[in-house]
């Protein structure tokens, strides 16, 4: 068991209950005294405050949160960079939990001692520290074994594998990290050649020790397929205790030209990239936090993908200045600045692939910077913008980024987004985090993006998108405003053959049968999830709404359906057979005044949710 999952027992554990407040905080190396409070804040109302925060209104809010009140604070992976830097950077931390009730408790890990001794310097206490030993060996090959022979079904047929794996955890130190891995390595093939040459490599030395158990997993990265190895190395980027999500990183590796062409017309970029992604947690690459909605990576796998992406990747978070060698290789930069001057200096990288922008200072100053970098930087396939005040415009120079393929802005009052946009006729993935006001906000032409396949925009913005019927590759368009104008009709949906999920409102709209017929709905074979809506329940034609539902029929591989508003008083007559619906695994009807049978639902075989809200007269 490691540190970290170790404190995963104690903060789920029923003893903690006594506490009326938990924090659990992942610290890292060269950490930053607003961000850790600001972490405290957020696991404690479960809402991030904002970083331009001044550092006394952080800790006026931690100290409010947790006046009087008897605490857990787990601080998870503490480094120590220098002493007496540190200890100041701490006291600013831990200064307001003085304001808790006697008997609050802080638990530390850290591979260093060195860290528990300042810890207790800091908050006047002695310091108790428990060691962690390795796991005794056989622990550790049934912990190996659980990986090598993940989904084989009688692993005790392969008795020469597990004499060789016997062999190979005699020099794993008693890692369980390294179990994990290894394991992981193994299970890519059962072939005995395979296994014993892991068993005879040089990165596996029978020495203990923190340097051997590095180079066992360098001989996991070393061993997986190239495309897998191009992945891993990229997330370096992020840095130590970044939660992943699974989806978002899968759009950046296709974004960056990571992820294989699919032969098979059946899978989708995002299928095989999601199966790399999977084969990556499989190794061990990435661990799963709360049932997948996110996942981290160990701080040993995360120095892994530091070293072997050395060339290619640079961080910079200390954003005073750029490092004064920097490699003619490098492809992908993170930065985190105060400094414009920073930014103006990145167009001197005319290769970068990928570029992360974390500016905390005046907008006005970004702005100038990034006209230079926007000019400069034509090669960029992906880019990232992060600014702390508010960000009222994105260049028009955006549009010099011709080969751009993922925009993501993390902003809070874009006035609209540039008008160049539309011109970007690569870019698949288009990612705003912010407010947005009126039909205006996004560039008329902006249909004219035929390689579009993700948008996620506040509110139901991308309804305002006039002739989105042109974005035939899009994958998602979770509610879309049918108007009785031309460019919002139902219609548009006809060629968009890619939706996977697929929200329709205001069906009221839909003037005769014919209309709705023109959907084509049953042709859009990768659909999984459909919502439809009437927008009122005023008195409607309800023949009219029976038979639009009549010819709304889904493609028979969707999963999840659901009707709101609905006048007819019988249920579609697709609905009645189970035929078409077989694959239904969650069923919603709500606000169905007038419905008065329901479809066989019974007769469903994956069905495991069944939602029935305000149907009334349903017998």
């Amino acid at each position: 068991m490691g540190k970290t999952t170790l404190l995963q027992h104690v903060y789920e554990d029923e003893m903690t209950k006594e506490f009326d407040l938990k924090m659990w905080v992942c610290v890292s190396n060269n950490f930053d005294v607003k961000k850790v409070i600001a972490d405290m804040l957020s696991t404690l109302k479960k809402k991030r405050p904002r970083l331009d925060d001044t550092l006394d209104t952080l800790q006026n809010s931690l100290r409010t949160e947790i006046m009087s009140k008897k605490f857990l604070l787990l601080l998870d992976d503490i480094w120590e960079e220098e002493e007496n830097r540190d200890i100041s950077k701490w006291e600013k931390v831990l200064a307001p939990l003085a304001y808790g009730k006697i008997g609050s408790g802080i638990l530390v890990t850290t591979r260093m001692d060195s860290v528990a001794t300042m810890i207790a310097k800091v908050i006047k206490k002695e310091k108790e520290t428990f060691q962690l030993q390795g796991l005794e060996e056989d622990q550790c090959l049934k912990l190996l074994k659980s990986h090598a022979f993940a989904d084989v079904e009688n692993p005790n047929d392969y008795k020469r594998l597990i004499f060789i794996a016997g062999e190979i955890v005699k020099k794993l130190s008693g890692s369980p990290l390294a179990a994990k891995v290894i394991g992981g390595v193994l299970n890519s093939s059962l072939d005995e050649r395979h296994w014993t040459k892991v068993l005879n490599s040089d990165f596996v030395s029978p020495k203990s020790g923190q340097d051997d158990i590095f180079l066992i997993l360098r001989l996991s990265y070393m061993l997986l397929p190239k495309h897998l190895q191009y992945c891993f190395a990229f997330c370096s980027i992020f840095g130590q205790n970044y939660r992943f999500d699974k989806d978002d990183l899968v759009r950046m590796w296709i974004s960056l030209g990571f992820i294989q062409q699919p032969h098979d017309q059946e899978w989708t970029m995002e299928d095989i990239g999601g199966r790399y992604f999977d084969d990556l947690v499989k190794n061990s690459f990435f661990d799963k936090f709360e049932d997948g909605r996110y996942y981290k990576m160990h701080d040993l796998i995360h120095e892994l993908a530091q070293s072997v992406s050395v060339n290619e990747c640079l961080r910079v978070e200390d954003g005073t200045k750029l490092p004064s060698i920097i490699p003619k290789t490098l492809r992908h930069l993170f930065v985190k600045t105060t400094n414009p001057d920073i930014i103006k200096k990145i167009g001197q990288f005319k290769y970068l692939h990928s570029m992360f922008l974390i500016y905390e200072a005046s907008n006005q100053d970004l702005c100038n910077a990034l006209i230079e970098n926007f000019k400069a930087s034509r090669s960029l396939r992906l880019l990232y913008i992060h600014a702390s005040a508010n960000l009222e415009i994105i260049l028009e120079h955006i549009g010099n980024l011709i080969h751009l393929r993922y925009l993501m802005i993390d902003g809070y009052n874009l006035t609209m987004m540039p008008r160049s946009l539309s011109n970007l006729y690569h870019l698949q993935y288009l990612i705003y985090d912010g407010t947005w006001e009126g039909d205006y906000f996004l560039p008329s032409e902006i249909n004219n993006l035929s390689n579009l396949h993700y948008v996620e925009l506040p509110g139901n913005c991308i309804s305002s998108i006039r002739g989105i019927g042109k974005l035939k590759s899009l994958q998602e368009l979770n509610m879309f405003d049918l108007r009785d104008v031309s460019g919002y009709r139902i219609g548009e949906l006809e060629n968009m053959n890619e939706l996977c999920k697929l929200g329709i409102n205001s069906l009221d709209n839909i003037k005769d049968v014919e209309e709705a017929c023109i959907a084509k709905l049953c042709a859009k074979r990768r659909l999984t999830e459909l919502t439809l809506c009437w927008s009122n329940t005023d008195s409607r034609n309800i023949d009219l709404d029976e038979t639009v539902l009549d010819n709304l029929q889904p493609p028979k591989c969707l999963r999840n359906f659901c009707i709101r508003n609905y006048m007819g008083a019988r249920s579609a007559i697709w609905m009645n057979n189970v035929n078409p619906i077989f694959n239904l695994e969650k069923i919603k009807l709500t606000v169905c005044l007038e419905c008065e049978t329901l479809p066989p639902f019974g007769q469903l075989p994956f069905l495991k949710h069944l939602k029935l809200y305000d149907m009334p007269k349903v017998k």
